[in-house]
């Protein structure tokens, strides 16, 4: 009985002493362990880059839709506007402006017609429509990649505890011996990538929940410009028809 004692004490001594730092835990891991560990923390920090790229993206889209908007309903003419960016655009909403108004330009002078009309009304439609969806496309870039990470993230992590687990199963069997001491390191390493999947997971979903919402409302901006702009387009077709 008292041998029995002894070995608890020595054993309960030596899982006191292990080192459970996330760099202990990281050295001492299997390398199928190591493996989703390095993969969930270069995960995690795409991540983060690509969130706080896409929030000063959205601010930055914002900001200088906000300085075209000014521009374009200044009550300036709107040739002057177009020469003046057409060459490099800034923003989508500028986009859109000019390649509708480079379609504008396009149409022969002094054409008639109601065919004529809705046929140059049709067409403008049609490229502010695809100017909107590559714009929004590249805005939208790397989107996929929270979204993923956000999905996937905890199974990785998951899987890492499952491995960790038989590891510390097997460490049991070969050291026949069911002590805290035995299981303790494999376990630590198991649940230290369940922890890391959710770091990876947790803010990729929040931001891309956010940020999509974010780029949804400004798609519903851009959109709106266009059937605006198109509307303007219109009464002048009409005029000159």
């Amino acid at each position: 009985m008292e041998n029995q004692i002894v070995d608890a004490v020595t054993l309960g001594g030596s899982a006191a002493d292990f080192d459970f730092s996330m760099i202990s835990l990281f050295l001492r891991a299997d390398l199928v362990v190591k493996s989703v560990i390095i993969t969930l923390l270069l995960a995690s920090v795409w991540c983060w880059a690509i969130i706080f790229d896409k929030w000063l993206g959205v601010r930055r889209l914002n900001k200088r839709s906000d300085e075209f908007e000014h521009a374009f309903w200044s009550g300036s003419s709107l040739d002057d506007l177009y020469d003046r960016i057409s060459a490099q655009p800034r923003d989508p909403m500028a986009a859109v402006f000019v390649a509708a108004m480079r379609e504008w330009r396009r149409s022969p002078s002094g054409t008639a017609g109601a065919s004529a009309t809705v046929g140059l009304a049709d067409r403008i439609e049609r490229v502010m429509q695809i100017t909107l969806a590559r714009e929004m496309d590249r805005a939208e870039r790397y989107m996929t990649f929270l979204a993923t990470t956000g999905a996937t993230a905890p199974f990785i992590g998951l899987f890492g505890t499952v491995w960790g687990i038989m590891n510390s199963f097997q460490s049991i069997a070969l050291s026949k011996n069911t002590s805290l001491a035995v299981v303790a390191p494999g376990i630590a390493e198991a649940l230290f990538a369940t922890a890391l999947g959710l770091l990876a997971a947790i803010p990729a979903v929040v931001a891309y929940n956010k940020l999509t919402r974010d780029l949804d409302r400004y798609a519903g901006r851009l959109d709106s410009f266009a059937g605006e702009f198109s509307a303007i387009l219109s009464r002048e077709m009409e005029q000159d028809s």
